[in-house]
This record gives C-alpha cells, structure tokens and sequence, in this order.
C-alpha cells in the first residue's frame, strides 16, 4: 500500500513539505508507504482544451514533456493521493493547477476512481478554506473518496520554521495520515471481500449541455 504525496509548493522543503512529513509519518505508522513528488519549478502549461487526449484513450497528457504523465504514471502504482499547496491569493499555486488540471482531465479519471485522497495547505494567516476548497473539487470528480480529520487540512506560518509550532496543525496532519490508511485499507478489504468501485451507469459519462 502507498500514497502519493504533492508538494505543490516551488519551496522544496518549505512548510508544504514539513506538513505532509506529518502526513507522511502517520501513514508509515499505519504501514503505508508514501512519497511526496515535488513539483518542479519549470514553466508547466495550462491545459489547451484540444482534446488529443481523448483522441489517443491512453490516460495520458498529449503535450508531455513535464510534470504531468510523471504524476499519472506515480498514480498508477499509488492507492491514495495527497495534494499540497502554499495560499496564493487564497487560491492554490498556479503552477500545481495548471498540472492538476491536465491530470485530471486527460486521464479520464481512471487512476484515480476508488482511491482515498486528501488536500492540505498552508498559509501565514488567511485563504486557507478558499484554497482547500479549489483542491477538493477534482477529488469529487474523479470519483475520490475524502479522508477526514480533525480540523480543516490547513497549517499557518510564514514558513517551516514557523509551522513546527502549530500544535494544532500538526495534529491535524497526523490525524490525516491515520484516517487515510484506515481508508486505504478498507477499500483493499472491500476489494478482497468482492465488493469494486461502482461503474458508470450505461456504461459511459453522459455529456450534456445546459441548451439541451
């Protein structure tokens, strides 16, 4: 069992990574396996809309050359998703959205479907709920169950020398990492007891205009 961990912030080892360590060493202590991805600081495109993806059907970016298949390739392997992103503006990192859209969206939602998933952030004071709110929209979508916590998924500080000290968001990140390796194995024993992830009914998403 492993986790895929987004460090969505372009600080490597700023408060983004010091909330999902927490993340990271809860589920150790349950027996998951994580990595946390960094996203890389070269320019990431936006998605274009020119819908090669879903010409091709193989789940992955047509544009290629960054970020993007690499993180669906990781899914693939992964049974949980974390993603984590600094407060811009209350609203995530640009550069992470513009890679979770085409994730998303290009893969169809196929590695993603049944698997458990959480999103946290951090900020010096305010923005917090916009930005989680931003994050847990593609969770829905992709057909990704929530794992809960105490609090909302959310540490302050300026930066990793000031998160270390919010008591009450490190206990909430820990308290993340149990409730989703309790999710991750729960599905494993539903899957083992014959009981799957729902299929779509007839067979394929109904797409649909509002004039229709």
């Amino acid at each position: 069992m492993k986790a895929l961990l987004i460090n969505g912030s372009p600080i490597e080892q700023g408060s983004i990574y010091v909330a999902l360590g927490y993340v990271a060493e809860a589920l150790k202590e349950e027996g998951v396996d994580s990595e946390i991805y960094q996203i890389p600081r070269e320019p990431i495109s936006g998605c274009r809309a020119c819908y090669a993806c879903k010409a091709k059907g193989d789940g992955r970016c047509s544009i290629g050359g960054d970020a993007v298949n690499v993180i669906l390739e990781k899914m693939e392997g992964s049974d949980a998703l974390v993603l984590g992103s600094p407060v811009y503006y209350a609203a995530p990192n640009g550069q992470l959205l513009a890679a979770l859209d085409r994730v998303f969206f290009s893969s169809g939602g196929t590695v993603f479907a049944g698997k458990p998933a959480a999103a946290v952030c951090a900020a010096r004071r305010g923005g917090t709920t916009a930005t989680l709110d931003v994050l847990q929209k593609y969770f829905t979508i992709a057909g990704m169950p929530t794992a809960p916590t105490t609090y909302w998924p959310m540490i302050h500080g300026r930066g990793a020398e000031d998160v270390v000290h919010d008591a009450e968001g490190i206990q909430t990140m820990q308290m993340l990492g149990k409730t989703l390796a309790w999710l991750i194995k729960c599905i494993a024993a539903g899957k083992a007891a014959g009981v799957s992830y729902p299929s779509v009914p007839g067979g394929e998403k109904v797409w649909t205009d509002f004039i229709r």
